[in-house]
């Protein structure tokens, strides 16, 4: 390959930024502060409701407008990053997200709160995709599982840190506390990008598509507020049917829009590569687990075994924990090839992933032992899987796209996630209805139904029927996500041969090399 001499947009070759573990280290930083904030206000609902005055729908605004407004703008954001520049972006959501994060410390009443949680959502869509993007381009292809696998940890940390630090914070200080943490944490990290992030972004000069960006949005918060909504009015109301019908119809037109103009926001000709195709299938299914099984293990914890929210928190560390230790010590990369590449580590890490949901089922239903148990089995498994899939997402998309392809990876797991929810929550409700006692028929939840019992037997039956619920709804999971394994690891491995057939054309795009989608290259790019 002939040499090419490196500029600001390219990815720099392997060692050239010698500061490229530090750049990472800055750029988890970031996605810390994003990450945490989907679970650290959990804790804080009865102090907005007490301070703030805040009713019912209030609070769930005030949870639920900044993933919305993440889920429908993650496209946009990579599509964004990719066009003026991922550093670029990459400071302008630090930006945003410390000046919402201040206008929630000084927040006076709900509206002013929701308000300033939807900007946090704005500047969230632009870290979650840019700080990924970056990764792409500061590391190859070597040393790449193993920085995906400490960006995706990062991820997984949330799970144990929101509740823990969300808890301490209001035990000492008010509830406002909970955002204003973010404003040291956000200028330690602007600064650290200004100094030290590299700029790169594509020279394509296409038309922004301005109409794909607005069908995208539309689609994906219908589809994420009908997710959100499912659980607390029925999957059956009115606002859930037709929220997800603006959804579906939204993303519908998305797709036939994308494939009929000449410089599309998502190439919906990626969704023909079978690497693609096994991947964004994995990735789902992986986030389906998680998201579902966090939402069953939470009420499993609170609602079963009698635990609070902050202790309830804290037993489900272990799984955050293990995923940490695993990805940070660099384990999951080394065990790749000993595992059979990326076909390989997806049927291990989402076999895992379905026995640790089964062990939960089967040995946790009444002592948090076996539920530990199966906790760890399953970190493991997302340990392995979870930056398997980012990656092999990311390496079907090409370098000057890595934007978009983040974009894609974040919509994944949001749309995995909340799959996940719904499709568990609906077979916990089927399965509780089936077998409570006549005296609470009807009942729509616990509570509910609890609150027609007269005896302790009917109680007793109650909670019975509820835990069985739940480890019908994980045995579901984990058949789920072990079939789902299988189907993704069938797919890369007929790409990966396919890919060696021709060349290796269609395995290959997971690093960008020095000049490649920026200026001149050594050879032109193979055609799709």
């Amino acid at each position: 390959m002939s040499a090419v001499a490196p500029d600001a947009t390219t990815l720099q070759p392997p060692g050239r930024p010698a500061t490229r573990w530090l750049i990472l280290a800055v750029i988890c930083l970031a996605q810390l502060t994003v990450v945490l904030d989907n679970t650290v206000l959990n804790v804080a609902v009865p102090s907005l409701t007490e301070e703030l005055g805040a009713t019912t729908a209030d609070v769930q605004w005030m949870l639920n407008a900044y993933s919305l407004v993440q889920s429908g703008l993650l496209l946009i954001a990579g599509n964004s990053a990719d066009r003026y520049g991922r550093k670029k972006m990459l400071v302008v959501g630090l930006a945003l997200f410390g000046l919402a994060s201040l206008g929630a410390t000084l927040a006076q009443s709900p509206g002013q709160l929701i308000g300033a949680r939807a900007v946090m959502g704005i500047g969230g869509a632009l870290l979650v995709t840019t700080t990924l993007a970056v990764t792409m381009q500061i590391f190859d292809d070597a040393e790449r599982p193993k920085a995906i696998g400490i960006w995706s940890s990062v991820n997984s940390l949330s799970f144990a840190a929101g509740p823990l630090i969300g808890g301490t914070l209001l035990d000492h200080f008010w509830w406002g506390s909970l955002f204003l943490v973010n404003l040291p944490v956000t200028a330690i990290a602007l600064v650290a990008v200004l100094a030290l992030v590299p700029e790169s972004k594509s020279h394509g000069g296409e038309r922004p598509d301005m109409l794909g960006a607005l069908l995208s949005m539309i689609g994906m918060v219908g589809v994420v507020f009908a997710i959100i909504s499912g659980p607390v009015t029925g999957w059956t109301s009115g606002r859930v049917l037709v929220s997800a019908a603006i959804g579906i119809v939204g993303l519908a037109l998305f797709a036939f829009w994308e494939l009929r103009i000449p410089h599309p926001m998502l190439d919906m000709h990626f969704f023909r590569n079978r690497r693609f195709i096994g991947a964004v299938s994995g990735g789902i299914l992986v986030a389906f687990g998680m998201g579902g099984s966090i939402f069953l293990l939470t009420q499993h914890l609170q609602l079963v075994l009698g635990y609070g929210p902050l202790d309830a928190g804290l037993r489900m560390a272990p799984l955050a924990l293990t995923v940490v230790l695993i990805n940070f010590t660099g384990l999951s990369a080394r065990l790749a090839p000993r595992l059979g590449g990326t076909p390989g580590m997806i049927v291990s890490g989402m076999t895992l992933l379905s026995v640790g949901l089964a062990a939960i089922s089967l040995l946790g239903a009444h002592s948090y032992g076996g539920l530990l148990a199966g906790l760890i089995i399953m970190g493991i498994g997302v340990a392995i899987a979870m930056p398997t899939m980012a990656n092999a997402v990311m390496s079907a998309i090409p370098p000057a796209k890595a934007g978009v392809g983040a974009g894609v990876n974040g919509t994944l797991m949001e749309f995995g996630q909340g799959l996940g929810v719904a499709v568990l929550g609906a077979v916990l409700n089927s399965r509780f209805a089936a077998l409570i006692p006549l005296v609470a028929a009807g009942a729509g939840s616990l509570p509910a139904a609890l609150a027609r019992t007269h005896t302790a037997e009917e109680r007793t039956a109650v909670h019975d029927a509820f835990a069985s619920g739940i480890g019908t709804s994980q045995l579901v999971g984990a058949v789920a996500v072990f079939l789902g394994g299988m189907l993704a690891a069938v797919l890369l491995r007929r790409a990966e041969r396919a890919g060696s057939g021709a060349g290796g054309s269609e395995a290959q795009g997971g690093g960008e090399t020095a000049g490649q989608g920026a200026g001149p290259s050594p050879a032109p790019a193979p055609a799709e």
